[in-house]
């Protein structure tokens, strides 16, 4: 059955960003399944042949290595978790090399740490090294680097769900596939015989989030709830999200041709620039600034720049040029944005009227605290939504 918004969006989309879950790629005893990697090779194939440039965002490192050092549980201290996550990473990048080389391609190996996507020269050395890998033919394999990455391995830096995310703004990618272990978002819990899977969200409303109901497992790291989060931050940049079922054959085929598979998170609004993607959803902020009412509006509805006036709270320490976290006052994160004034600063003109800040700190190099050329909207509301 194919769907029409579906086939638009599977049309217009000539770069696909393919994340897959360590579930989907590891047996029951957690050792890597290569004949599934065999077969998820095969499916990329078959993107690239219809002209799209694909990139694979991947788990299962620490899988592949408990399988080949023959172990049968995750170690718990960081170090050994490291080291099995070392050994994992080449047996993983071997298995789909020989995969896509038996379609005529080779895996291009990247491995990538928070820092690496929230220095700006370093994010766009990201960029330009995954585009110049399109135009070699070979196909970027990305994962975060557990080997020296001590908050993946314990799960606070977000997982491979938020950095697919991230990879897909960095690159402007029209269409994030996340593959996981679940064939979508279910209108309840996936375990009762009588919830369905919602095939389209149009809006990452509350109710939508009340539908998670993750269970701890043993490999798997994130849950719907990191998938959710990455849908967040993709829609919320104006670009297209499918959360599919990894271990259906053919699945990414099927997307391709427009059939209803899995759970469909349509983008928010129009495509924002890229420097806005990279402001919003990439870099981590440094503080926090609290608004009223008024300055809210300001921002939401009428993509006006930050005034000092409309401050009521600075926490920090930040320095100018540095990204803030911009929150009403009930602690919601709506938007972030590079800051014209460190925290100290602002701490003193919070509240007041752009005229007195001269008077205040001896010079007004700035009218706005933060101008609207460079603050991003994180919510999903976003003004020009549909």
């Amino acid at each position: 059955m194919s769907d029409q918004l579906r086939q638009e969006i599977a049309t217009a989309a000539r770069t696909i960003i393919v994340k897959v879950g360590t579930r989907v790629l590891t047996r029951a005893d957690g050792a890597l399944n290569q004949e599934r990697v065999a077969a998820l090779a095969e499916e990329l194939h078959q993107l690239i042949a219809t002209g799209r440039k694909v990139a694979l965002v991947t788990s299962g490192a620490v899988g592949a290595g408990l399988g080949r050092l023959g172990l049968t549980r995750r170690p718990t201290e960081l170090a050994k978790l490291q080291a099995v996550a070392a050994v994992g990473q080449s047996h993983l990048i071997e298995t789909y090399d020989r995969g896509l080389r038996a379609h005529g391609h080779h895996a291009a190996q990247l491995l990538l740490t928070a820092e690496d996507l929230d220095d700006r020269t370093r994010y766009l050395n990201v960029r330009n090294t995954i585009r110049t890998l399109f135009e070699y033919g070979a196909v970027p394999i990305i994962n975060e680097n557990d080997t020296v990455s001590v908050d993946e391995l314990r799960t606070t830096f977000g997982d491979n769900d938020r950095l697919a995310a991230m990879v897909t703004n960095c690159i402007r990618a029209g269409l994030l596939v996340i593959l996981s272990d679940v064939d979508g978002l279910y209108d309840g819990d996936p375990q009762n015989p009588k919830s369905q899977v919602i095939h389209t969200i149009t809006r990452l409303e509350p109710a939508i989030y009340d539908l998670v109901r993750d269970k701890a497992t043993g490999l798997s790291k994130g849950g719907m709830a990191s998938k959710l989060e990455a849908a967040r931050i993709a829609t919320a940049s104006g670009e297209n999200v499918i959360i599919a079922s990894g271990r259906q054959p053919g699945s990414l085929a099927k997307i391709i041709a427009g059939e209803v598979v899995g759970t469909l998170f349509v983008a928010q609004g129009s495509s924002l620039p890229s420097w806005k993607r990279w402001i919003g959803f990439t870099v981590q902020p440094r503080g926090t600034v609290v608004l009223d009412g008024g300055a809210r509006k300001a921002l939401v509805e009428q993509g006006r720049s930050l005034l000092a006036i409309g401050i009521t709270e600075v926490a920090g320490p930040f320095k100018k040029g540095d990204v803030v976290s911009i929150r009403d006052h009930a602690g919601a994160e709506i938007a972030r944005g590079l800051t014209n004034y460190n925290s100290d600063d602002l701490a003193q003109i919070k509240g007041r009227k752009t005229d007195d800040i001269a008077a205040i700190l001896g010079a007004c190099p700035y009218e706005a605290v933060i101008h609207r050329d460079n603050l991003a909207l994180t919510t999903e509301f976003r003004a020009d939504a549909p």
